[in-house]
């Protein structure tokens, strides 16, 4: 660890899953909060769900999941992709990414930055040309978040019940 950062990034590994399950459990809950009929419901293992798909992405050549610890225990995460070129959603290959999540104790301490930097650093790495992500329309602290890092609005999705 750093003696100025009282955490450390490091890619996760099978261990992390069950703190990955949680983490995972609380985004869900948050989204499905924001939105109920947009976002899946978290039923009675969001955590339990969100573990077996994230230990499966660890696997994944063209995925990385990163995780924060601080002293011992894992308090936030990242998954991130490459992702092909898509005519459906009119984009050209790029990196994405699919989630950040920081538990309470890590807010505001710079976790979610660097967690962010590791996995485009990644992606660069790999050679995506640009990161996209998408993010609740009713999560302003997420969307102002990422607009620091230089993220720009580039599409508005918008649902309607049938």
């Amino acid at each position: 660890m750093s003696g100025e950062t009282p955490f450390r990034v490091r890619r996760a590994t099978a261990a992390d899953a069950p703190a990955l399950g949680r983490l995972g459990g609380m985004l869900l809950r948050t989204h499905h909060g924001f939105d109920p009929q947009r976002f899946i419901a978290p039923g009675t293992d969001p955590e339990g769900g969100y573990e077996w798909f994230l230990r499966a992405q660890l696997k994944e050549e063209d995925a990385a999941v990163f995780v924060a610890e601080q002293n011992g225990a894992v308090i936030g995460y990242v998954f991130a992709a490459l992702e092909p070129i898509s005519w459906k959603e009119l984009r050209d290959a790029c990196g994405f990414v699919h989630d950040v999540a920081v538990d309470d104790a890590g807010r505001r301490s710079g976790v979610a930055t660097a967690l962010m930097e590791a996995a485009m650093a990644w992606l660069r790495s790999r050679g995506a040309p640009r990161v996209v992500l998408g993010t609740a329309e009713r999560n302003t602290a997420a969307q102002q978040f990422f607009e620091k890092l230089g993220f720009r609005r580039t599409m508005v999705e918008m649902t309607r019940e049938l």
